[in-house]
C-alpha cells in the first residue's frame, strides 16, 4: 500500500492526576471530565495517524464502570482500531491508579470514529493501516462488525420509528414506570 500506517505508530497514552475540581457533587470525577480527556486522547491518536487535523464524529459505548477517585491518576490508551477513507476508529481503555496502593481499575473502554479534514474543512483520505500482532486483528474485526451492528440497529429503529401507531403501541407502555395524563 502507498501511505499506510502500523497501528502501533500512532498508540497514545495521556495520564492526569484527578484534582478536586474535577469531583462532581457525589466527591467522585465527573464524567464528562473523563469524557474530555477520551477525546483528546482520541484527537492526539487520530491526527498522529492522519498526518492532518481530526474531527469527532462519534462515540461509541460510554459506559463508566468504576467509579474514579480524586487524587487518582487516570491513563487513557489509545489505538487506531480501523479505518475507512477518511474516517478513523480509535479505541481507548481508561485504566484508573490509586498511588498510594497501587490498585489499577479498568474504568472505561470507549470507541470514537474520528473524520480527518484537509485545509478547506473537506474529509480527506487517511493512510491505511498496517495490522502487525493478533491483538490488531482482533480490534480491527471488532471495529467491522460494530460498524456493522451500528448500521443495521439504524435500519431497524428507523423502520420502527415509520411504524409506530400511537394507540397500537400504548400496550409497550404496560409496566413501565410511566403515566399518561388525559390527552
Amino acid at each position: 500500500m502507498e501511505k499506510s500506517r502500523t497501528v502501533s505508530y500512532s498508540q497514545t497514552t495521556i495520564t492526569e492526576l484527578m484534582i478536586p475540581s474535577y469531583a462532581n457533587f457525589g466527591g467522585k470525577i465527573h464524567g464528562g471530565i473523563l469524557l474530555s480527556l477520551m477525546d483528546k486522547v482520541a484527537y492526539a491518536c487520530a491526527s498522529k495517524h492522519a498526518g492532518a487535523y481530526v474531527v469527532t464524529v462519534s462515540v461509541d459505548g460510554v459506559n463508566f464502570l468504576q467509579p474514579v477517585e480524586v487524587g487518582e491518576l487516570v491513563s487513557l490508551h489509545a489505538s487506531v482500531n480501523y479505518v475507512g477513507r477518511s474516517s478513523l476508529v480509535v479505541g481507548i481503555r481508561v485504566i484508573s491508579e490509586n498511588v498510594i496502593t497501587g490498585e489499577l481499575k479498568h474504568t472505561n473502554t470507549s470507541y470514537f470514529t474520528m473524520v480527518a479534514k484537509d485545509e478547506n474543512s473537506k474529509p480527506m483520505t487517511v493512510p491505511a493501516l498496517i495490522l502487525e500482532t493478533e491483538e490488531d486483528i482482533r480490534r480491527c474485526l471488532e471495529a467491522v462488525k460494530r460498524k456493522r451492528l451500528r448500521e443495521q440497529f439504524k435500519d431497524d429503529f428507523d423502520n420502527e420509528k415509520c411504524a409506530l401507531h400511537l394507540q397500537n403501541d400504548l400496550p409497550l407502555l404496560e409496566g413501565e414506570r410511566v403515566m399518561i395524563r388525559p390527552l
